[in-house]
């Protein structure tokens, strides 16, 4: 009883408030990178504590407690932190009822989480000026329905057609009291289409100690869902544990298990993200896999969790069960001893295969790389894009001594050989 009604102060107490050139795979190999949609951050980022840190709840509890965190900016304090990509609809929803609005149009956004009866809070966008930017946010932050009784909130910052909202606070009720949670929003308009980018705001950090040491330790709602501790064969829609420093961190998507200092744990992470025990596994079957010999690093993702493996003659053991490869690499040195680095990242979806212990499974990644070339026309104007792409659909990306290679230069020869130059291309 004393461990529970501990659990629940601690809760309450965090639920009050807060605001062309030859290289070492041999041939002619250029990259230009598919243009990645991203949104750059440079304000200035706070950070909000809630709650205790490092709680112990009990004596013999085995829980280790971090801390919540939150800031408008997260990204930018903790790299990687998901999204989800979504887009506002102008149709309101019905069996809601929102606040008087002064658009022409208001803009209404359902999220999707698990921790509301309903699966859903919604949110609605508004204006201060009919005329202007899209600067008032309206969220059911006690989900209860009713925007009309919650705060109102004005972005942080404005630029051309970007508004950026945040941290906006939603309330979990639980059996055990309050749970908090913030969100960031980055609302992009213009005469075509209005898209949100949708992160969390938040997450939890602080000190564990696994195997006798000490280790930082984040938890980050990867999936954007409200929860902390989803584990998916899908490595976009598993959460993500860190341990260690930011430079070189272990851990990854959050699984069965967590691999740290070479040594496996079972890992039992709370729902909300307040606590996690670890857990020495014993007895842990493995399967065998194999890869091409000239493979130096692959990184396979499942429900047991991320696991970075450096093959030994080609081989690699992983804890029996079903995986994805999210990434692989080849390096090697070329006569002149720069150092190339060939990297391989799995399309979202990828094949599956099984670690079993009775069976060895063959994993076709590796070389060849294909270069394609994407052209496309807009009136008199033509443009190219290459790609390097790995046979089961990998963007393959490439660098010399850690640095991307000159880029490649275009040559256009018309038939009659009137027309014939070199042009220079660019990255991005």
């Amino acid at each position: 009883m004393e461990k529970r009604i501990h659990i629940m102060s601690l809760r309450a107490q965090r639920g009050k408030g807060s605001q062309t050139r030859k290289n070492a795979f041999g041939g002619p190999i250029h990259l230009v990178p598919a243009l990645i949609l991203g949104v750059l951050l440079t304000s200035a980022v706070t950070g909000q504590n809630e709650g205790t840190p490092n709680a112990n709840p009990g004596v013999g509890d085995p829980a280790q407690w971090l801390q919540y965190r939150s800031a408008n900016e997260a990204r930018q304090m903790i790299g990687d932190i998901g999204y989800q990509f979504l887009q506002p609809v102008p149709a309101k929803p019905e069996g809601i009822k929102f606040p008087g609005f002064k658009a022409d149009q208001p803009l209404f956004l359902q999220w999707k989480t698990t921790m509301v009866p309903s699966g859903h809070v919604w949110m609605a966008f508004d204006k201060s000026n009919p005329k202007g930017p899209y600067d008032r946010l309206h969220l059911d932050a006690n989900a209860n329905g009713d925007l009309s009784d919650d705060p109102v909130y004005q972005p942080y910052r404005q630029d051309n057609s970007m508004s950026y909202f945040g941290p906006a606070k939603v309330i979990f009720e639980s059996p055990d009291g309050p749970i908090t949670y913030h969100l960031g929003m980055e609302l992009r308009t213009d005469s075509r289409q209005s898209y949100c980018l949708l992160s969390p705001a938040c997450w939890y950090e602080g000190q564990i100690t696994v195997g006798g040491v000490k280790k930082r330790c984040l938890l980050i709602d990867h999936n954007v869902n409200g929860t902390f501790n989803d584990k998916s064969r899908e490595y976009s829609q598993s959460d993500r544990i860190r341990l260690g420093e930011q430079s070189g961190y272990e851990g990854g998507a959050v699984g069965t298990y967590v691999e740290v200092d070479n040594k496996l744990y079972r890992a039992e992470i709370a729902r909300d993200g307040a606590c996690l025990t670890l857990t020495e596994a014993r007895d842990v079957p493995y399967g065998v896999t194999r890869l091409a010999d000239n493979i130096t690093t692959v990184i396979a993702s499942g429900e047991n969790g991320s696991f970075i493996r450096k093959p030994e003659n080609g081989v690699i053991k992983l804890p029996v069960g079903e995986y994805r490869v999210d990434s692989w690499t080849i390096a090697r040195k070329d006569e002149s001893g720069a150092r190339w680095e060939m990297r391989g990242m799995s399309p979202s979806g990828g094949a599956v295969f099984t670690a079993a212990p009775d069976k060895e499974v063959s994993l076709p990644f590796g070389e060849p790389i294909y270069s394609t070339v994407q052209t496309s026309k807009s009136g008199s104007i033509y443009a190219f894009e290459q790609k390097l792409q790995g046979r089961q659909g990998e963007r393959v990306t490439l660098t010399r001594n850690g640095s991307q290679p000159p880029p490649p230069k275009l040559h256009i020869r018309s038939r009659d050989g009137t027309y014939d130059r070199s042009i220079s291309s660019e990255y991005g």
